[in-house]
């Protein structure tokens, strides 16, 4: 595999900011008509990051590292989940604050780890798409469409297994809307960002990958 400057980099932010939403995700907040989960004020630039991944290094590369998220999420909701079983110690009056925050159930995990498989690899498969397409045009095309997608997915599938039955009908609804705007909407912001990105990556690794020969099996290695 050819080195690269800042795959790692990328890499290692992914992931981050990954598994930080997930964990804030556990509040649902309330800003102006938006009801959302905390993780969605930093969950966007996860598919940021897989857009500009996939843009300059190919799905391929970008198939690696949403591997590696998926076994890192679930990594980290394993051990919050067995740390909350586990008795606590005597004099430690912090076990009903810990499982109210961090005692992950698993329909949660479920949700997160189904919603994210979807999202990310519909996101990154879409972008590589149209990216053939288009013949490498049109940039912001490709990013606000995948989002679009991706996003829709990961926002339906984790709400309704997560959230179906618990809260109320209307409030779901307010929560599915509310993310999948804001989530959205933090693309657009974004663009010119990530075109900058792209071009500083594309100029500093020498690469601007096209997956025209690419197999798109998500369970491919």
């Amino acid at each position: 595999m050819k080195n690269y400057k800042y795959f790692d980099i990328i890499l290692g932010l992914f992931v981050a900011v990954l598994l930080i939403s997930n964990i804030a995700s556990t509040k649902i907040l309330l800003l102006g008509p938006f009801n959302f989960d905390g993780g969605t004020i930093l969950f966007p630039l996860a598919y940021i990051f897989g857009d500009i991944l996939t843009e300059v290094y190919g799905y391929r590369q970008s198939r690696r590292v949403i591997w590696l998220g998926f076994f890192s999420a679930l990594l980290m909701s394993a051990v919050l989940m067995i740390v909350g079983a586990l008795p606590a110690a005597p004099g430690w009056e912090n076990q009903n604050a810990y499982m109210a925050i961090l005692g992950l159930t698993p329909r949660i995990v479920l949700a997160s780890l189904i919603a994210y498989f979807t999202g990310e690899f519909s996101n990154s498969f879409v972008l590589a798409k149209m990216k053939i397409l288009t013949n490498g045009k049109w940039l912001w095309m490709r990013t606000i469409g995948s989002t679009l997608i991706g996003e829709g997915l990961d926002t339906i599938l984790f709400c309704l297994i997560a959230f179906l039955g618990v809260l109320p009908t209307e409030l779901l609804i307010a929560v599915i809307i509310s993310n999948y705007v804001f989530k959205c909407g933090v693309e657009v912001i974004f663009t010119p960002l990530t075109y900058k990105i792209v071009g500083f990556l594309k100029k500093a690794e020498n690469e601007d990958y096209y997956d025209r020969e690419t197999k798109f099996n998500p369970f491919s290695f």
